[in-house]
């Protein structure tokens, strides 16, 4: 046999496409070449099965080798097909029995000695495989560094192993004690330690905006100077977050799956980022010759918190506001496109002016109007307007510090009450509050006349927009929630008001 077909798969954004692995023999001056459009990475593959191979103990067929990774006009990337580009010479030379080969997918790097290197992309790969098979169902062999996130995609067939040897002594096993052994995943219940908000003096207005927002998956912008405890705040705020549910968590981790730093004893912890005001508008939502995903995705039902926000260029904080709307990205290149999940929850702190003490006790602020209005300035007005929860945070008065101080409300106690009032929305409409859209808000977030007599004033009097009138009423409903109540009474609305707090933008 001089012709071997094996399965693997590629990355394109979010989707592992399947690609078939022909390997073919034939007379000639010794060769390799693999085609099938392959970049660097793929191309550097001849030197290391070559090497793999004969150090495995196994002999380089000295004949004219081609390798084509079909369909031909899908880009390839990364070392993952080495693994069945080896077993393809192998089996196209008859080194290796080849009846079974049509009923497994392969991914793995090889090193030069022919042990298996992680790959990324195990996890989006393990779950396409599952998603899209059609007849027979696939095993899935890869190496044992990326058993473990293969194996949390349901019913998967998962065969790890160390090195090409133990591959091919699974195809050539005789008996069960050189076969590879199906892989089960051994997953702990979920129980992760946060920073605790007892630990957080005072900021009672504060805190109750942060419960607020975790309730409904609102955003938060937190104004104050220097030291008032923003940071402090928000590092806390993932450990009040409702758990995460299998759909939800199978999401984040795909997502950083195909970034390479998945662990598994991160399985269903809220995702937290917090990227350095320095980072690029590429950065933030991804892109690359090969587009891989950005800080944006890489938060996906979890945190994106950005401090000192108005420190970040205003060409990339815009970059948020069609994600903020629809929970997706997508990255279009001259070549190549793809999209991926960014249904992140945003949190920013700023000063209030450029020195920071703007309002502060000590009166040692000297910012003039002009220079407060042009720091404001670097926050878009259409970004603030997708932000629910714009609150000011004060400095610290010393009473409020030190041994005497009282402790302030746990994490435990917050998300129990957090807790509470999202299972109250899923049972309502299936999805948090900031979901809504114009009808359920029309349907779940009625007032009365009282109500909604001081909303419209509110609404003429600080000049709102249509979609921040929408953004206060989905905040209303979630303090009526975390009161237990069905219906958004006066003192809800006046409560969603008051954290409208209206920066003055250039």
């Amino acid at each position: 046999m001089s012709l071997a077909v094996l399965k693997s798969r590629a990355l394109a954004g979010m989707e592992a496409p399947e690609v078939n692995v022909e390997v073919h023999l034939a007379n000639g001056l010794p060769s390799f070449t693999i085609v099938g459009l392959p970049d660097t990475e793929v191309k550097e593959s001849r030197d290391r099965v070559r090497a793999a191979l004969q150090n495995c103990g196994f002999e380089m067929p000295a004949r004219r080798i081609t390798a084509n990774l079909a369909p031909a006009d899908l880009p390839k990337e990364s070392g993952r097909f080495d693994l069945p580009i080896a077993l393809g010479i192998l089996a196209a030379s008859g080194q290796l029995p080849a009846e079974q080969l049509h009923e497994y997918e392969f991914a793995g790097e090889l090193s030069l000695s022919g042990q298996l290197r992680p790959i990324r992309g195990a996890l989006a790969m393990t779950f396409a495989m599952q998603r899209g098979k059609s007849g027979a169902p696939r095993a899935f062999i890869l190496p044992h560094a990326n058993a473990d996130e293969a194996a949390l995609v349901p019913n998967a067939s998962i065969y790890p192993a160390h090195s090409l040897l133990e591959v091919c002594a699974h195809f050539a096993a005789r008996d069960q004690r050189t076969a590879l052994q199906r892989h089960q995943p051994t997953l702990l219940a979920p129980h992760f330690s946060y920073p605790d908000f007892a630990e957080v003096q005072g900021q009672h207005h504060a805190r109750r905006a942060l419960e607020v927002a975790a309730a409904g998956g609102h955003s938060l912008l937190m104004v104050g100077p220097p030291g008032a405890g923003k940071t402090m705040l928000a590092s806390r705020f993932p450990g009040i977050l409702p758990l995460m549910s299998d759909e939800e968590a199978l999401e984040a981790a795909a997502v950083h799956s195909l970034g390479g730093n998945f662990k598994v004893e991160n399985w269903k912890r809220r995702p937290y980022r917090a990227p350095h005001q320095t980072a690029s508008g590429v950065a933030l939502v991804g892109g690359g010759n090969v587009p891989r995903p950005g800080e944006i995705s890489l938060a996906h039902c979890g945190v994106l918190f950005l401090d000192e926000i108005a420190e970040f260029d205003r060409r990339v904080l815009d970059v948020l506001r069609q994600p903020m709307e629809s929970g997706i990205i997508s990255i279009s290149r001259a070549a190549r496109q793809a999209e991926f999940p960014a249904r992140f929850q945003l949190i920013a702190a700023m000063n209030p002016c450029p020195c920071g003490y703007l309002g502060h006790a000590s009166g040692r602020c000297r910012c003039t109007p002009d220079a407060v209005l042009r720091y404001h300035g670097r926050l878009s007005g259409p970004l603030l307007d997708r932000i629910d929860l714009q609150i000011e945070v004060p400095a610290m008065a010393p009473v409020m510090l030190g041994g005497k101080a009282v402790a302030g409300e746990s994490t435990a106690a917050i998300a129990a009450r957090v807790a509470a009032a999202f299972a109250v929305q899923l049972a309502r409409q299936g999805k948090a509050n900031h979901q809504l859209d114009n009808q359920q808000i029309a349907l779940h977030c009625q007032l009365d006349a009282s109500g909604e007599q001081l909303l419209h004033g509110a609404m003429l009097r600080l000049h709102w927009s249509a979609r921040t009138y929408h953004r206060v009423l989905r905040v209303a409903r979630s303090i009526a929630d975390l009161a237990g109540s069905a219906a958004i009474a006066r003192a809800h609305v006046a409560e969603a008001i008051q954290y409208r707090r209206v920066l003055h933008v250039a």
